[in-house]
């Protein structure tokens, strides 16, 4: 899995570090997602999914390869 994120787009939320705090982490002077992994292990992959679908402005994308 490959894992994007389009920074233009967050909103802040954190809805993506509580699904999967291994992943992803929010800058501390705005709040917007920083990407830790972009290529996860698969045992990552679900909760990356639940991020991915849950980001209320859909800033992530995950690609299966």
């Amino acid at each position: 899995m490959r894992v994007r994120v389009d920074t233009d787009k967050c909103c802040g939320s954190g809805m993506c570090v509580l699904t999967a705090p291994d992943v992803f982490d929010q800058r501390d002077e705005d709040g917007i997602v920083r990407l830790l992994d972009e290529r996860p292990p698969e045992h990552a992959w679900p909760d990356v999914r639940e991020a991915a679908v849950g980001c209320p402005a859909q800033a992530i994308e995950a690609d299966e390869d």
